[in-house]
């Protein structure tokens, strides 16, 4: 059934929230309007409009366009360009959010961009960006949403503007609940809420809280949704948010329609969608018609409720009567999800159609709309917007990482100035020095023998720290960039009960074997082009399928942790036949994006970042000793290639249910 629900997420931006807080209900609006006619045609008026426009976003978006716009016409008669920028991100406001005018807004936030940046204002961009984020959203067009809201939270994170912070981690906590990654999800939720409770900024809050209520819907946990969900509702009463009462409500009545309280999902529904046509506003009607058509479907469907049998189904008199009233709104949803271009609510509608139109014995139209429902879902969902979602998220973070390292060396440069020229001073005798060697004849084949041998020992040492081409690209252009990889495989392992072991032997024999065994490892994965990244403690970190991308590299690590497992086994055989205490090693593997680079200036080192470092853990956690533990994802590659015993979803710390699975042989 939640597939055919769809999302009524509650969507921050800086600029509804900063609407949120000033509508105060119609007296506000009455102050505004009276103001008008008594205000000189100065930069005052056009912050007048533009006040106006933006209060009227979520209220009458066409009235809010009218003063948009008038405030355009006067800043540019004024040549007046901040009040230029914040007239045409009004105007853009109304077209995105009041009419869902996505190409509309698009143009009117773009001009507003770049009058932003010709005057350097970085709270305006910030916010802009963030606006444009949304339409991209609205779109499904996730990873451009991704990459604007990144820019946005970097500019907003530099200023310390704390509003603005919190706007844009619940926008990318929302970018993530779309994409179904629940635990990024409510990570930047929870962040964002944070910032908004120290602040006391109620609409703030109380989107928050809707956003939240809908995560824990989608994992079922619906007592923690509807406590999240009728926060929220109160927090809008208050301030007086209809948008907000209506996402609202449409949130609760999914709630209900899950717990199979088809009467009062009906009614929730049937008061969002009265506010969102008051409102004019197509996303929230569509949004709710479709939830309408889904809840008239599960009613079809249920027979054995009580409560739906009583209360609807002998309405209508016969099932029939409840899947044709789904397909009538359903038919309106798509008809409107059309028009403004969400393709992501579109194929869930299509979905609902095609089973509709099976059960409702049209077969012809139900394959159609499958078709229909198949084509938008490949525009919505496919490997390059997911490579393209990965690589913004994870180049956001290298680059902060990047930032203080570069702050670092800055601070380093300036303590250097001072010992430049004796430095250069150096160099002009090291390079006298050669001079002299050079017309040394005699000894020039010794010095190039020995300056060869010691540069291949500086080869060889750099290779034993960096991949092949990182470190060609390194002593190339003194720099090795960091990259994202769509698909590697990373490997885990630990020795189990390494402290208590430890205790029993002495350092010098633990390091002793400890090396054995790592040596063991280092020579078996380089047999498969498996590329270690480091030792900690005693735990060892390796990536197959980077920095050379193959398609192996799933089939290419299993079969080197085979051969490590082995070898522990052997080993362990060994030491117990000697009377020694023996290490067990548990293995972890898990497959999926990272980013791969060098970080910091001194001391390279060659290392991995992303969520599949961090699953590849937990992976090693909860295996057991001698054991192979693989996740799902890596499974779905190399399941026609071995032998894997399925052990059910299990719990993660700070991850959720995985799939796991244990390889045999």
């Amino acid at each position: 059934m939640k597939k055919i629900i769809l999302l009524f997420l509650i969507l921050i931006t800086g600029t509804t929230r900063q609407v949120s807080a000033q509508l105060q209900g119609q007296p506000r609006l009455d102050s505004l309007l009276t103001q008008i006619p008594k205000t000189t045609e100065d930069t005052n008026k056009v912050n007048l409009l533009n006040d106006l426009s933006f209060t009227y976003n979520s209220i009458n978006p066409d009235e809010g366009l009218k003063f948009g716009k008038q405030a355009i016409e006067l800043a540019e008669k004024l040549n007046w360009k901040k009040g230029m920028a914040n007239a045409n991100r009004a105007t853009g406001v109304n077209y995105a959010y009041g009419k869902s005018d996505y190409p509309g807004a698009l143009e009117y936030f773009f001009k507003a961009l770049k009058l932003y940046q010709e005057i350097e204002d970085k709270t305006g961009i910030a916010k802009i960006l963030s606006n444009i984020g949304v339409v991209y959203w609205y779109q499904s067009d996730y990873p451009n949403a991704l990459k604007y809201y990144f820019d946005a939270l970097r500019i907003d994170e530099q200023s310390g503007n704390k509003n603005g912070i919190a706007a844009t981690l619940c926008n990318i906590g929302i970018v993530y609940n779309s994409q179904e990654d629940y635990t990024k999800a409510l990570e930047y939720m929870l962040k964002a809420n944070k910032i908004d409770e120290e602040l006391g900024n109620k609409s703030g809050i109380a989107a928050n809280l809707g956003n939240i209520g809908e995560l824990y819907r989608r994992l079922s946990d619906h007592a923690q949704a509807l406590e999240n969900d009728l926060k929220a509702l109160q927090l809008y009463e208050e301030l007086g948010d209809k948008n907000g009462i209506a996402r609202n409500l449409g949130n609760i009545g999914a709630i209900y329609t899950e717990k199979r309280n088809y009467a009062y999902a009906l009614e929730y529904y049937v008061k969002a969608l009265k506010i969102s046509k008051e409102l004019g506003l197509k996303i929230g009607i569509a949004i709710n018609l479709g939830n309408i058509g889904s809840t008239y479907l599960e009613i079809a469907k249920d027979t054995g409720n009580p409560v739906n049998h009583n209360s609807y189904q002998n309405f209508y008199g016969n099932k029939t009567g409840a899947l044709q009233q789904a397909k009538v709104y359903t038919d309106s949803a798509i008809v409107i999800f059309k028009e403004i271009g969400d393709l992501n609510t579109l194929f869930s509608n299509y979905e609902r159609l095609s089973e509709i139109q099976t059960l409702l014995g049209d077969n012809k139209g139900a394959l159609e709309s499958y078709k229909n429902y198949t084509l938008y879902k490949d525009s919505v969902f496919n490997m390059e917007k997911d490579k393209k979602l990965t690589e913004t998220a994870m180049q956001y973070e290298f680059d902060k990482k990047e930032a203080a390292s570069k702050a670092e060396q800055d601070k380093k440069d300036i303590q250097q100035r001072n010992i430049r020229n004796s430095i250069a001073a150096g160099l002009a005798g090291a390079l006298l020095f050669l001079a002299v060697v050079y017309r040394q004849r005699n000894r020039i084949g010794k010095e190039k023998k020995k300056s060869d041998e010691e540069k291949k020992r500086s080869e060889d040492l750099l290779l034993n720290i960096l991949p092949a081409e990182v470190a060609e690209e390194l002593k190339t252009t003194g720099a090795a960039k960091a990259k994202a990889y769509t698909l590697v495989t990373v490997m885990f392992t630990d020795f189990k009960d390494f402290t208590s072991v430890s205790e029993k032997v002495s350092a010098e024999l633990l390091v002793d074997e400890i090396h054995h065994c790592f040596s063991a490892f280092d020579n078996i994965i380089q047999h498969y082009k498996i590329e270690k990244i480091k030792t900690i403690g005693d735990a060892y970190l390796c990536a197959s399928g980077l920095p050379v991308s193959n398609y192996t590299h799933a089939e290419d690590m299993l079969n080197a942790a085979i051969e490590i497992r082995n070898f522990m086994l052997e080993r362990k055989m060994e030491k117990e036949v000697r009377g020694e205490i023996p290490f067990e090693l548990r293995i972890g593997i898990h497959t999926g994006p990272v980013v791969a680079g060098i970080v910091g200036i001194k001391k390279y080192a060659y290392d991995i970042w992303g969520d599949t470092v961090n699953l590849a853990a937990r992976m090693e956690q909860n295996s057991d000793a001698g054991k192979i533990n693989i996740s799902g994802s890596t499974y779905e590659l190399v399941k026609t290639k071995f032998t894997c015993k399925h052990r059910g979803k299990i719990e993660a710390k700070n991850k959720g249910v995985i799939d796991m699975y244990y390889l045999e042989g």
